[in-house]
């Protein structure tokens, strides 16, 4: 066992410790700047808790938690109007609507935690265990009952930090893979990506790019994502309740305060039949990556335009332009996202029930509300 290692919850960003940034270098999604713009723009039934790891006074480790209440949104979105669902939506309010997630619940791969190679893996784990569960109480003294601790988004090679036997009451489960579209050393341009494509993906591209003629593309400045708040907001709500699950629904004001922050580490593209925003995309730089973030339109435009497939397409040249290694395209529509060039990654979480007996049958439960979705992977290359 290594030196002892203490914890510190934080409530706010403006509790940490100078050098909080010293662990977030390589990933934007843990740094100061970007809990801060969390903090004030999360959804309405998303409460931030940070987490300081320590040893003796020295910094080594730094993790972020979120407690999200299920029962404030209708969690199975309006798509779906069967028994299921109604007994889905009722057993989740009643027994798992209250969820202490360690990571980040609005976005795709393992956003959860980072520390030192100067201290184990295991001694970490262990003390941050600990303080998710000092969290909990703390959460259930201000009144809110927690029923489910989920770790999240792990891949294949992180899952064995888990091997601990602190996480032996711990299911360990898996959703939807992240989809992961890895730029070629050789794509000089767009060009060199369309030319890797077989015949039928590159019909498929000039099919895109017809259907689409008309429609004009640009880059939204602050002022811009101001005035059209309305519009955006519908948008973004218009392929969200349509979503089969949703955790949150995030503010009116959500896109304008991550520009204001992040700047030109934000890029929010709308997309406009004449003067009408018709569909918008954003996009965060994250060191060598660049993860897709959220997006909208309007569902007749998406279809009549293959407005969709021509975001991914966009999304795909700028990267390779602006030289990045790896687009987070993240989950949904994997099929898709197959069809341009991603590739999924299996990712894996570890979740808890705080009542033992429903925690004996977690296993069945997750099995029965997320039955394994089946898809066909593409290869578009030649």
């Amino acid at each position: 066992m290594g030196k002892t290692i203490t914890y510190k919850i934080y409530s706010s960003t403006s509790e940490f410790p100078e050098n909080w940034d010293v662990f977030s270098a390589k990933n934007i999604f843990l740094s100061k700047e970007y809990l801060q713009i969390l903090e004030i723009s999360s959804p309405e039934n998303m409460k931030c808790n940070f987490i300081g790891l320590f040893q003796k006074d020295e910094l080594v480790g730094i993790a972020l938690t979120q407690f999200v209440n299920l029962s404030a949104v209708s969690s199975y979105g309006e798509r779906d109007h069967c028994i299921k669902t109604e007994v889905r939506n009722f057993t989740f309010k009643k027994f798992s609507s209250n969820i202490l997630i360690v990571g980040n619940n609005t976005l795709t791969g393992q956003n959860a935690f980072c520390f030192s190679e100067n201290v184990l893996s295991s001694d970490i784990l262990i003390v941050l265990n600990n303080a998710v569960q000092a969290l909990k109480l703390q959460i259930q003294k201000q009144g809110n009952k927690v029923h489910l601790i989920i770790f999240k988004d792990f891949s294949e090679t992180q899952i064995s930090l888990f091997e601990l036997s602190e996480f032996n009451s711990y299911y360990r489960f898996s959703t939807q893979p992240n989809m992961l579209f890895e730029i070629k050393k050789h794509w000089q341009s767009f060009d060199d990506y369309i030319l890797d494509l077989s015949k039928k993906y590159r019909d498929q591209f000039k099919r895109a790019r017809k259907k689409a003629e008309g429609i004009t593309k640009r880059k939204l400045s602050l002022e811009d994502i101001t005035n059209y708040k309305d519009r955006i907001f519908e948008l973004y709500m218009d392929v969200a309740k349509n979503a089969p699950f949703n955790t949150f629904f995030l503010p009116e004001n959500h896109f304008g305060i991550f520009k204001k922050a992040l700047k030109e580490k934000f890029l929010f593209y709308g997309y406009f039949n004449g003067k009408t925003l018709i569909g918008f995309n954003t996009l965060i730089k994250n060191d060598s990556d660049i993860d897709t973030y959220f997006l909208g339109y309007d569902e007749k435009c998406q279809r009549e335009k293959m407005l969709y497939l021509n975001m991914l397409y966009d999304m795909i040249g700028y990267s390779i332009n602006k030289r990045f290694n790896c687009i987070v395209f993240a989950r949904t529509a994997l099929e898709i996202k197959s069809s341009v060039g991603a590739q999924p990654e299996k990712m894996y979480g570890f979740m808890q029930h705080s009542n033992w007996f429903i925690n004996l049958f977690i296993a069945k439960l997750f099995r029965y509300f997320e039955p394994e979705m089946v898809w066909t992977e593409r290869n578009p290359f030649k």
